[in-house]
């Protein structure tokens, strides 16, 4: 009796300690992680946190091929998405659904996490804020909206811009694996400004791309600002009504309600694949314009910083034969675009350490790409 006394104590505080030292959200990752039989963030985790809707109304379901779902895979796609363990893989060909597949208990109506396939949504809602003249320019300094960054060293040069292209010089190591880093602190914590305002900025905005999840959370704060709305309520108005997505999804926030805009929107991989169509369509829908082309072509037009392989929100592959662009997620989510085809892929899953050799970008991809569409063109 009297260890187990001790051993609550000596937990006790830990716990103290954990939160005076501002690590409290250890607590929470471990709640949603290892007590929940998981090992690391995941794409069911929607329910365990705070989170906006994302809204539709009057449902446009997708046209199906006259071959939908007779072609079947050839065993090197089908192994590679089960070794990377896949929850959905969905191909979309001249505006219609050709192949779609889920494993496990996934099917259509199931909400996964986008992860970083978000940060390319927060920079559509850039796009639309000033198309809507709600943002004055793209260039426009991050310190117009928060004044507390008017005096600090670099940031006070920081503009959209830099946060869109991940050019912000930010202090923000992208480590997902190290509990005591920033992203650790931003998906688990309650307070997502707290995690990002207080990063210094290590050099100067526009010097240099490095990828950060911290850089599109900050894009996140100016465009919430000058929408004055939730983002998930301008997601909804803009894009997820107008394109007739075919279910609710769902933003995760932190305490405060601030959506979570650099990853962590949690819908159905056929409204995933809509959004895909989109810029497929460079930006129309049934004869509507819902994004200028002129921001989409500067979104998927890649960086001279990253050395051609990040546009803005888009990562990018010009170097391959088949040439695309792409949204990403942490655990291969992706939704991908091939112009010269007129085709969409969509697949989700939890593909744990997704390797990225391929100048940064995930080998999965390319090959994705290069056989699928070998067997639907």
């Amino acid at each position: 009796m009297q260890i187990f006394f001790y051993v609550i104590l000596f937990l006790g505080i830990i716990v103290v300690a954990l939160y005076i030292f501002g690590y409290g959200y250890l607590i929470n990752g471990i709640s949603k992680t290892y007590l929940k039989g998981k090992t690391s963030a995941n794409i069911d985790d929607g329910n365990f946190f705070s989170k906006n809707s994302i809204e539709t109304n009057n449902p446009k379901p997708w046209e199906t091929a006259e071959n939908y779902n007779k072609t079947v895979l050839p065993k090197n796609i089908v192994d590679d998405l089960v070794h990377s363990d896949t929850a959905s893989f969905l191909v979309v060909k001249d505006g219609k659904l050709v192949h779609e597949q889920y494993y496990k208990n996934y099917k259509k109506t199931s909400l996964t996490n986008s992860f970083s396939m978000a940060k390319a949504v927060t920079v559509m809602l850039l796009g639309k804020a000033l198309e809507e003249g709600k943002i004055k320019n793209i260039d426009q300094k991050f310190s117009d909206y928060f004044d507390e960054f008017k005096n600090r060293d670099f940031a006070k040069d920081l503009t959209l811009r830099h946060l869109a292209q991940m050019e912000s010089g930010l202090d923000w190591k992208e480590d997902y694996k190290n509990p005591f880093l920033p992203n650790a602190k931003a998906y688990y914590g309650k307070n997502l400004m707290g995690a990002t305002f207080k990063r210094i900025f290590k050099e100067k905005p526009g010097e240099r791309f490095e990828y950060q999840s911290g850089t599109t959370q900050l894009l996140g704060f100016a465009v919430r600002k000058a929408v004055s709305q939730t983002l998930a309520s301008y997601l909804s108005e803009k894009f997820w009504i107008p394109l007739g997505m075919e279910h609710n999804a769902i933003w995760s926030t932190d305490s405060l309600g601030m959506e979570k805009t650099y990853c962590c929107i949690h819908a159905t991989s056929r409204d995933f694949a809509k959004l895909g169509q989109l810029f497929l369509n460079d930006g129309q829908f049934e004869g509507k314009q819902l994004l200028n082309l002129g921001f989409i072509n500067e979104m998927r037009k890649p960086t001279q910083k990253s050395e051609e392989i990040y546009g803005m929100g888009f990562w990018i592959n010009q170097d391959n034969p088949i040439k695309h662009y792409y949204f990403l997620g942490l655990q291969g989510q992706y939704i991908i675009i091939i112009p010269e085809h007129k085709m969409v892929i969509v697949r989700t899953g939890s593909y744990q350490n997704l390797p990225k050799t391929d100048r940064g970008r995930p080998d999965q991809v390319k090959f994705l790409v290069n056989e699928t569409v070998k067997v639907f063109v």
